[in-house]
């Protein structure tokens, strides 16, 4: 991990304490979401929000969400959709947020997050069947950023990747 990782690194789901008006990553969607979103979508059950936090542990370092969702399997490579059943949409799982704080990207925060959310969205399949994990990346720069964990680009989308469970599995093994 990067020299500037705090000693104390936890990832918790949000609560009332954690300072959400002060978190500032540059993307006015993500900053507004775990300042106004977050809590709400919390309690209607939509999605989980998970922050880290280190040796302040009201400061958000940065944050992902997790929900269910669903994927078109004519949406999938076809090479990923022959080694499916044949129903026409499978259960994925949605990491439909991601971000770090403007004081802290570029140290590696946003893979620590990444890889958590992985861990949790795998965990979660001895439960509730998800044959992967989605994401939206929200430009280019996002985009490059899942490419690089090896998300690949839906057929109709190519900024809504995915990441097969079982490559999820074998990655984090």
């Amino acid at each position: 991990m990067p020299e500037l990782f705090h000693s104390k690194l936890v990832i918790e789901p949000l609560g009332k304490h954690h300072d959400r008006a002060a978190f500032y990553c540059g993307v006015e969607a993500l900053d507004n979401y775990i300042r106004q979103n977050a809590g709400q979508d919390k309690e209607k059950k939509v999605a989980v929000t998970f922050v880290l936090v280190g040796d302040m542990p009201t400061v958000i370092i940065g944050y992902y969400t997790l929900s269910s969702t669903i994927v078109k399997v004519k949406e999938l490579p076809e090479q990923v959709a022959k080694k499916l059943p044949r129903y026409p949409t499978m259960p994925a799982t949605l990491i439909g947020r991601l971000a770090v704080d403007r004081r802290y990207q570029g140290s590696g925060y946003g893979e620590f997050l990444l890889m958590d959310a992985l861990r949790r969205a795998l965990i979660s399949t001895e439960q509730i069947g998800s044959v992967a994990v989605v994401v939206d990346a929200k430009d280019d720069k996002a985009k490059a950023f899942y490419e690089h964990f090896q998300f690949i680009p839906l057929v109709s989308c190519s900024h809504r990747l995915f990441l097969p469970m079982v490559e999820i599995q074998d990655f984090l093994a």
